[in-house]
């Protein structure tokens, strides 16, 4: 139960800090035609879970419950593109090169066909 606790508890963290982001980041460039809060984000998300997980690596800074807090709950109620970029990298840095570039494709091919599928099929309801 604790470990849900935790995870709800980074979630809230993590999504309230993406709303608000995004939004200052819509606010300050108004006039982009681009996802702009969505890409700040992504990139904050990713650094943020880089800088982290290499800490963890290198120095076993984290224990379990504040990886789950942290890295699940913050970063994943932040965003989930950033779990994608650090386990695509991992795949990487392990010269597990097909799985890397499959990860790519897949999640970039599949979560765009799936958002076209649910476009589709709340039109036919």
């Amino acid at each position: 139960m604790i470990k849900l606790l935790l995870i709800g508890a980074g979630g809230f963290i993590g999504s309230v800090s993406r709303y608000l982001i995004s939004g200052w980041a819509h606010d300050a460039l108004p006039l982009w035609r681009f996802p702009v809060g969505t890409i700040t984000v992504n990139v904050i998300g990713c650094m943020v879970i880089g800088f982290l997980g290499g800490l963890s690596d290198a120095k076993n800074l984290f224990g379990p419950e504040a990886r789950l807090f942290l890295f699940v709950g913050v970063l994943g109620g932040f965003t989930t593109f950033s779990a994608f970029g650090y386990e695509t990298m991992a795949l990487l840095r392990d010269t597990e090169l097909l799985r890397a570039f499959a990860n790519i494709f897949f999640h970039i091919t599949i979560c765009l066909t799936a958002v076209y599928t649910g476009g589709v099929i709340s039109r036919l309801i």
